[in-house]
């Protein structure tokens, strides 16, 4: 619905709109009046069109540039002072402006990051891709099976371009890097060798594992191929794909097959990446063609075959070579304030559960000393607006003690609405059905029936405050519900139970035999 003000604004525009129109009719009734008497009759319709026509050029002439900058502004002289427009939210420019304040966002977080480990971590990683995002060169991260020729086209596209390689080069196990330059490209390019995938073994599994990490920090992936893609190879190749970067898929020992061959294994990769990558970002190469032998001399070694992906790889970098870079970085920066969050959210889960766990056993402890007339009355022992405060300032949140108050009344009711308080000293006291005196075992079930209680609020409460104090779709009753069904699972239900057997039922044991016991409450 539009506000007041703006409807008026219209209603008056529309009504300046049509006096004008009235006017500038009226003006041209009265001129074509007068020309009738200046003219002949045969010269009025000529000379009024050409009268005409030209105003026309000459108000579109000054009013459109002004019309233009107006409806590229969003019409900005219409909206009220102080609406909220497109216009006013201060977007980033770019990537890499976007990845900056990722950037300066990790910084606030790692601020709140108590565990020194995982600050440095972070930290470090920080400043790593804050490194890359100044960095000139581009990285191209190669992948391949150990028998798919991987290294050896590295080696080709080092010597095509660098000249010869001065170290021996084998099978990878590690992770190792290569400078070179392309021509016209400004950018330097690093060309990464990994470790063979598919590996069996543990070490294989590290290896590969390897592999993958260093995907992230890519600009472009290539993946070497030495036939049709096996089912554990397109596992691989989906992964890589599903990265979001630019992938180039590379079919590599063409000379070992013939031209038929070659034809119609290119045609079935491209079928099965198809959606995924570019039809022409699936070549053929080869890296090291098999020697000619020679009679009477030494065997012929014929040169690489890799022109067809040096073309493929200038014309990507070339052309997307600094959105590759700016996604890249991006990406890595949105990857490393997800991962701070998620620190910061298990801190956060961290002390609020230490919080509800120190409120259930002060519920158990005032309940063992002063156990109440009802059961029914438990639903204000299970609560408490002080765990309720305590919980929203781990969270950021400052709650006034009577918004905690109406919270903590909130989940109370729910607790008894849903039968739950009932249910759980039921629970509780099947679970403990301990040879206690009759007045020990009732305290003993009040009192750890309230702490368990006070656990299944308190953890409603995390949940609402995790989701930014919104109870979800379901509302409170289905966050609550939720908690009590986690928390009476066997394994669970048994920790807490084999917690309040020491902080509970132990000493309440001692006090009985002492001839101590907590005075009868009366009866009203």
């Amino acid at each position: 619905m539009k506000p007041p003000g703006r409807i008026w604004l219209w209603l008056g525009l529309a009504l300046g709109v049509l006096v004008v129109v009235t006017a500038v009719l009226q003006a041209v009734n009265n001129l074509l009046w007068q020309l009738s008497y200046l003219l002949p009759s045969w010269l009025v319709g000529p000379f009024s069109l050409l009268l005409f026509g030209g105003a026309a050029l000459l108000i579109a002439r000054f009013a459109w540039p002004w019309f233009n900058s107006i409806r590229r502004s969003g019409w900005k002289v219409f909206q009220e002072p102080g609406s909220r427009t497109s216009a006013s939210i201060e977007a980033p420019v770019n990537r890499k402006e976007a990845a900056q304040k990722n950037l300066a966002g990790i910084e606030t977080l790692l601020q709140g990051i108590r565990d020194e480990v995982q600050r440095e971590a972070l930290r470090q990683e920080r400043e790593r891709v804050a490194a890359e995002l100044e960095r000139g060169d581009l990285v191209i991260v190669v992948f391949g099976t150990g028998s798919a020729g991987k290294t050896s086209l590295i080696r080709a596209l080092l010597r095509d371009v660098v000249g010869e390689v001065g170290a021996a080069m084998g099978s990878t196990t590690t992770t190792t890097s290569y400078r070179l330059r392309l021509r016209n490209l400004q950018r330097g390019i690093r060309l990464v060798d990994t470790p063979g995938i598919l590996e069996a073994g543990i070490e294989g599994q590290k290896r590969e594992q390897i592999a993958r990490d260093q995907a992230s920090n890519a600009d472009l992936l290539l993946l070497v191929v030495d036939g049709d893609l096996r089912a554990a190879e397109l596992e691989v190749f989906a992964a890589l794909a599903s990265l979001g970067k630019r992938l180039l898929l590379v079919l590599n020992k063409c000379d070992l097959r013939g031209e038929e061959e070659e034809k119609r294994l290119l045609e079935l990769l491209r079928r099965r990446t198809q959606g995924r990558i570019a039809l022409e970002d699936v070549l053929t190469a080869s890296a090291s063609p098999q020697s000619v032998p020679m009679p009477g001399g030494q065997p012929l070694q014929p040169a690489p075959e890799i022109d067809r992906l040096l073309r493929r790889i200038a014309q990507v970098l070339h052309s997307d070579g600094e959105e590759l870079i700016a996604d890249n970085i991006l990406m890595q920066s949105s990857r490393l304030s997800d991962a701070g969050r998620r620190l910061l959210a298990e801190q956060r889960q961290q002390d609020a559960e230490s919080i509800v766990d120190r409120y259930s056993w002060i519920s158990a402890g005032v309940l063992a000393a002063t156990p109440l007339p009802g059961i029914d009355l438990l639903g204000a022992a299970a609560v408490n607006a002080q765990m309720v405060m305590e919980i929203g300032r781990v969270y950021g949140v400052s709650l006034s003690k009577t918004s905690a108050q109406e919270l903590a009344v909130s989940v109370g009711r729910t607790l008894a609405s849903l039968g739950l308080i009932k249910g759980g000293i039921s629970l509780v006291g099947a679970a403990l059905s301990l040879n206690l005196p009759a007045l020990l075992l009732s305290r003993a079930v009040q009192a750890v029936g309230a702490g368990w209680l006070t656990r299944i609020a308190g953890r409603s409460f995390i949940t609402y405050f995790q989701q930014d104090q919104d109870w979800g779709d379901g509302g409170i009753q289905d966050v609550v519900q939720r908690q009590y069904d986690l928390n009476r699972r066997e394994s669970a239900l048994n920790a807490f139970l084999s917690a309040a057997m020491k902080r509970v039922v132990e000493p309440l044991q001692r006090q009985g035999k002492q001839g101590q016991l907590p005075p009868r409450p009366e009866r009203r």
